[in-house]
């Protein structure tokens, strides 16, 4: 067997064209390995030749300086840009931290009256009791007298005795009425409080027989009874010293649990002019003042819907042709004695716009107040939206919770009254003002107030647009 070449290529390898031509022949020459130190020699070549260049342009810098200059700066910009970003945070949630509303309505209480009453056992209602039939039975003793008649009161045994014999002894009514106004028994108070609103008379109440008071209540016994509960008249402390509630107050601090008898009692007796008046026309009026002033108390707010009740009442009382005098006279004490921020919003949302005397006063205490808002003096309604008009609202130092007061008060003003209506002139400085608010404040301006001044006015402006057309 012949030997064979293992290298020497096939038969049909010969045949092929394209392995039979000889292969490429490079020109290039192989490229030299890079070992470490050539690269150390090349770091020192080109740190040379920079020292070189930093030396012919005559500057001479250390690398750790130089690190340390550009930490620096980078640290400068940071900082800035931290508190750029902080200032404008803070801008934003300013709205945080302006007050809410609620006033100290109610200082330190004073000692109530002495409840004593000795000549209670003596009364004839009592002893006519004492010898009836009934009370053989239940065998009562009306020699205690004053816890007798309390039983009879909390029982509801005395409205029907008083209105059984249509009469009400002088004893029996200062008695029950001082502890509706001063008990601490909370169901002793509830109760004499229903007592009087069962024997009081009422245009309500025709089936009942009238009764015959030997005492009766007055204007001087409801003004001490605020004076006791520590109720802060505005003579009796200065505005400034107002508050809003603390949490923390003293348990000798207003208001008792007694003010809510104290309200019913009050809406009850202006509801009883025709039949028997109470009080003159000024006196009502200081006491519509003093139920609107009492929503600034935030521990009142569970009395919410009494409070509305007994100054639906109060308004009731006056006559036509009193009206319109007593509602600005009522106006213009609420506006001298309210702070100008929040609290004197609340005042005006308190007011319902369910009947047309209620509207009235909410537009005029509104107008009133939005004129204490400024330093110069203006009467007139065009007056009053010429200075709203003349307001730069582009200004960078201008107060938008300011303007935002100034917004809420002139539309509670104008729409719960009949000025856009009746006055087009009234009418088209309104529809500008609002166009002013909605279109120059932008919606990039972060300051405290100012989104809450666009978007009200944007919503007043198309009520505004809508009363135009029509």
């Amino acid at each position: 067997m012949m030997d064979m070449d293992m290298d020497a290529p096939l038969d049909f390898e010969s045949d092929d064209p394209l392995l039979s031509l000889p292969l490429p022949v490079s020109t290039k020459k192989r490229r030299k390995v890079i070992g470490l130190d050539d690269l150390v020699s090349d770091f020192y070549k080109e740190k040379s030749k920079t020292g070189a260049r930093k030396s012919k342009s005559g500057k001479n810098y250390n690398s750790d300086e130089d690190d340390d200059r550009t930490r620096n700066k980078k640290e400068a910009l940071l900082s800035k840009f931290v508190d750029d970003c902080q200032k404008q945070v803070h801008d934003i949630v300013t709205e945080a931290e302006i007050p809410l509303w609620g006033q100290r309505i109610f200082g330190p209480q004073k000692a109530p009256p002495s409840l004593s009453f000795p000549g209670l056992g003596s009364c004839k209602l009592l002893q006519s009791f004492t010898n009836s039939e009934l009370n053989l039975m239940l065998e009562l003793n009306s020699e205690k007298g004053e816890t007798f008649i309390e039983g009879l009161i909390i029982n509801g045994w005395l409205s029907k005795l008083v209105l059984t014999c249509g009469h009400v002894e002088e004893s029996i009514a200062s008695y029950s009425f001082y502890l509706m106004l001063y008990s601490s028994n909370e169901g002793l108070q509830a109760s004499a409080c229903e007592f009087w609103l069962a024997i009081l008379p009422s245009v309500n109440k025709v089936d009942l027989p009238s009764v015959i008071f030997d005492w009766f209540p007055s204007y001087t016994e409801l003004k001490h009874a605020l004076e006791v509960y520590g109720y802060l008249s505005c003579s009796s402390t200065n505005i400034s010293s107002l508050s809003e509630v603390d949490s923390k107050d003293s348990c000798s601090e207003g208001p008792p649990r007694n003010i809510r008898s104290w309200i019913k009692f009050l809406g009850a007796c202006c509801q009883i002019r025709s039949i028997q008046p109470i009080f003159s026309t000024s006196e009502v009026e200081e006491f519509l003042g003093v139920i609107i002033y009492l929503f600034l108390d935030r521990r009142l707010q569970g009395l919410s819907l009494l409070l509305h009740e007994c100054m639906l009442s109060v308004i009731s009382f006056f006559t036509d042709s009193e009206w319109i005098s007593s509602c600005e006279k009522v106006a213009n004490s609420l506006a001298y004695r309210l702070p100008k921020d929040m609290n004197c919003l609340k005042i005006v949302e308190c007011i319902p716009g369910s009947t047309t005397r209620s509207k009235h006063l909410r537009s005029k205490v509104a107008f009133q107040i939005l004129i204490n808002c400024f330093d110069t003096k203006v009467t007139g309604a065009e007056d009053v939206l010429a200075l709203l008009l003349s307001i730069n609202l582009k200004d960078k130092k201008c107060d938008f919770f300011k303007i935002y007061i100034y917004l809420v008060l002139a539309e509670n003003w104008l729409f719960s009254s009949s000025l856009l209506d009746q006055r087009p002139v009234i009418l088209e400085m309104w529809g500008v003002y609002l166009r002013n608010c909605s279109s120059q404040i932008t919606s990039t301006d972060w300051r405290s107030f100012a989104s809450k001044v666009r978007n009200k006015a944007s919503y007043l402006l198309q009520t505004t647009t809508q009363k135009k057309e029509f």
